[in-house]
């Protein structure tokens, strides 16, 4: 038997989960929020573009993210998956390196219209911020693939598992249809309901843990994975 987490350290993973929920909702309002405002299709990352009158909106949005993502990670990092292929490092490894990545296009944000970084129209910039929110957006897929593999609560796996595939494969068609400047109105909304459904997850990780003394319980001792399985 395990020994039971101090309650000191309870109310610390308690504490860092529901602060952590709290961020990540804020930011998800706040994206939507500045969406809508612009009364037209566009990609999430223009929000933030410079001279957009979203960009300090989209820049604390994502800080946001990080702030959360981080401390929702902290209080999952028990979590181990089973399968060796997904347990190089853990799930809080992959959010803590999504983390960074956002960080990274907070302050390095795509120039005026977003444009791709091709061509005539090739920045640092944009290259920099493209290259950023992609790897971001991969690093989160990954997390959300070994939780769905570690989790014990068969709700919270399966909802990881689906929630990794909708994100991999939505994001990944918006980002086509941009990359071949054909229905980028489509595209957008695709890359919208993407980052929704990761924030979403994001979101659920948190709240999970934080209200399910079982499932807390199971991730402080850091061996999940060894002895629970999602079938």
């Amino acid at each position: 038997m395990t020994a039971p987490m101090p309650p000191h350290r309870r109310s610390l993973e308690f504490g860092g989960a529901i602060l952590g929920s709290v961020f990540v909702f804020a930011a998800l309002v706040i994206i939507w929020i500045a969406r809508l405002s612009q009364g037209r299709d566009l990609y999430v990352s223009e929000l933030g573009a410079a001279g957009q009158p979203t960009a300090h909106w989209f820049e604390g949005a994502l800080l946001l993210i990080v702030a959360g993502g981080s401390l929702i990670a902290y209080s999952v990092r028990g979590i181990r998956s089973r399968f060796a292929v997904l347990s190089v490092w853990a799930p809080a490894v992959s959010l803590w390196i999504g983390c960074g990545f956002f960080l990274v296009a907070s302050q390095v944000t795509c120039t005026t219209g977003c444009p791709l970084p091709v061509g005539a129209s090739f920045t640092w910039q944009d290259l920099i911020h493209t290259v950023v929110a992609v790897l971001a957006f991969a690093a989160a897929c990954l997390g959300m693939l070994q939780v769905s593999f570690a989790a014990g609560h068969r709700s919270l796996a399966r909802f990881s598992l689906a929630a990794g595939i909708a994100v991999a494969v939505i994001a990944g068609v918006g980002g086509i249809l941009s990359l071949a400047q054909f229905q980028t109105d489509f595209g957008s909304r695709l890359e919208l309901a993407a980052t929704t459904i990761a924030l979403g997850w994001l979101l659920t990780l948190g709240l999970m843990t934080a209200l399910s003394p079982a499932l807390s319980r199971e991730l402080g001792t850091g061996a999940l994975g060894d002895s629970l399985s999602v079938g």
